[in-house]
């Protein structure tokens, strides 16, 4: 892979993303939209946070994504107990050498699944926040920079309410794409039950046959075609009245910050790209808008008396906000 790593077209991008899919399918029954915007996701450089009952497949399908990435995988399950150096290590004396020596925390890996991230206090998901904007880690005012593919995969069950902390805005506002992870149809849950009914113990990616098809210089490469996609001025211009259209509704507390467009940008390109093609089309921007705004809303008391759905509220504001032809 080498030799592609140096320049990837657009149209190796959208058979590499065709390679990372069938992968993930061999483990992965359905899911094919979550997958689709975890694609998009990776060749933009965003983190995803999916919200979906127990025994959905959430921490299965962010493995079988690593595996099929060839990325180097960690993962986090956050405790009520959990602190900041449990997530991003510490510098421990040696007594030996009279020196300090950095311990590496399991945030130091290229695919991090933080599973069930809102078990644990503000505090400890604070810890989340530099590595997720600036991909690098503080100690003791040193900084370690985290991979270039570092990536974010985080879980949430939204059903169980004792034992949860709600996610500040700040944290919501890191992740590119909030997923639904929702039942599967009776066809796939059969699937499910067929292939995995017979066996015994946890299920394992890599049991499946799910292999690595690139590797971190490959994503690189794959990450730099996806920016050089076009996005025209009038597309541009849509996203910027689409934002300012979520801070003039009167059932919205807080609309989308700037940094949301920013990212609902980047995620067209990739969306595009995956497609084959070399420009922004408004489309793109209308079927990623509710994944990238629908955890960064907050509806206002009246509307949220009135049983109002932030989702609701996004295709309302997608509907009436004027699209270029």
């Amino acid at each position: 892979m080498s030799d592609l790593s140096q320049n990837l077209s657009l149209t190796d991008v959208a058979r590499l993303a065709q390679a990372i899919r069938a992968e993930i399918g061999k483990a992965v029954v359905g899911q094919r939209a979550v997958v689709d915007h975890l694609l998009v996701a990776l060749f933009s450089r965003g983190h995803v946070l999916l919200e979906g009952p127990p025994g959905t497949a959430k921490t299965f399908l962010a493995q079988s994504f690593a595996t099929a990435l060839g990325l180097d995988f960690g993962r986090i399950q956050f405790t009520p107990d959990l602190m900041p150096g449990d997530i991003l290590g510490s510098n421990l004396f040696n007594f030996q050498t009279s020196t300090f020596t950095l311990t590496r925390g399991p945030i130091f890996c290229e695919v991090l699944l933080a599973d069930e991230i809102n078990r644990t206090p503000p505090k400890t998901q604070a810890a989340l926040l530099e590595a997720m904007q600036e991909r690098r880690v503080t100690l003791d005012g040193a900084a370690h920079p985290l991979p270039e593919s570092f990536m974010v995969v985080a879980t949430q069950n939204p059903i169980e309410q004792q034992g949860v902390y709600p996610l500040p805005e700040a944290q919501l506002d890191r992740f590119l794409f909030k997923l639904r992870v929702d039942y599967p149809g009776e066809a796939e849950e059969l699937a499910i039950l067929t292939r995995f009914g017979q066996q015994s113990g946890p299920p394992d990616p890599c049991a499946q046959g799910v292999r690595a098809v690139t590797d971190a210089a490959t994503l690189a490469a794959a990450a730099r075609a996806v920016a050089q996609v076009t996005l025209a001025e009038p597309v541009a211009a849509y996203i910027v009245r689409l934002l300012r259209s979520t801070r003039d509704s009167a059932d919205l507390a807080c609309g989308a910050s700037p940094r949301a467009g920013v990212l609902l940008a980047h995620a067209s390109r990739a969306r595009a790209a995956l497609e084959g093609r070399d420009y922004v089309l408004p489309d793109d921007v209308k079927a990623l808008a509710p994944a990238v705004l629908r955890h960064r809303l907050l509806l206002s008391p009246a509307a949220e008396i009135e049983g109002k759905t932030a989702e609701a509220l996004v295709e309302e504001l997608i509907d009436r906000t004027e699209a270029p032809r």
